[in-house]
């Protein structure tokens, strides 16, 4: 699902990710993950699609909401797992959206 935001100026913070074999719980903590950020002031709404790479992008109001998630406890207790089972490589980004163009077919 396509997530449904603001008009510009807002955030994304995209992340990337190759993960390992192990699963142990992995899909509860990303379903947990985007139910609580829902929860966040801020938060506008998140993408995600995983093949060999994922990638996952949350859409924030501001710099200091995505500040405020960043040390969220259980998105840091999150974090820690997903370096030490979850994911053999992963990169976060966060930009500045200036533009938004939207197409669907009636």
């Amino acid at each position: 699902m396509i997530a449904q935001t603001p008009k510009p100026p807002y955030y994304a913070v995209i992340f990337s990710s190759v993960r390992t074999p192990v699963d142990d719980g992995y899909a509860n903590m990303a379903e947990k993950m985007v139910e609580l950020a829902g929860q966040q002031p801020g938060f506008l709404g998140v993408e995600s699609a995983r093949n060999e790479l994922g990638i996952t992008i949350s859409y924030w109001n501001d710099l200091e909401s995505i500040k405020q998630w960043k040390h969220h406890a259980e998105h840091s207790l999150a974090r820690d797992m997903g370096r030490s089972i979850w994911y053999e490589q992963f990169r976060t980004r966060i930009a500045r959206v200036e533009r938004d163009y939207e197409f669907f077919k009636p």
